[in-house]
């Protein structure tokens, strides 16, 4: 699967690094990005790199057990390049990961994404 489309990049370069900075959950997610059973990246922010590569922002959860917080899932705001999404690989099957082509660029915000991902047992 194609992680980034032209319809991304043109809403990246509407939402360089630290253009939502202060906005916390009313962020609005640019693409949506999952993997394995429940790595997800909501990525509300991005700039192009020399060489090709992007560097984007988001609210990401690896999956992990968040330990103040019994049965949720551990969220943080953080980068990732998207080179290292494209490398990734997860077990058993070594499948990569996609991207949630229902999410269009701007139309959701951060705290809504993460209310439906508790709401359906994801956290």
């Amino acid at each position: 699967m194609q992680l980034m489309t032209a319809e991304i990049e043109k809403a990246l370069k509407k939402n360089p690094l630290y253009s939502q900075d202060g906005k916390g959950g009313d962020s609005k997610i640019v693409v949506k990005y999952f993997g394995g059973s429940a790595a997800t990246w909501l990525i509300t922010e991005g700039e192009p790199e020399p060489g090709g590569d992007w560097l984007l922002y988001g609210f990401v959860t690896l999956g992990l057990p968040d330990e103040f917080a019994p049965g949720k899932l551990l969220w943080e705001w953080g980068y990732v390049r998207l080179s290292e999404l494209q490398s990734l690989r997860f077990p058993p099957f070594g499948l990569g990961v996609e991207r949630d082509i229902l999410v269009e660029p701007g139309k959701y915000k951060v705290k809504d994404e993460v209310f439906m991902c508790r709401q359906y047992g994801r956290d």
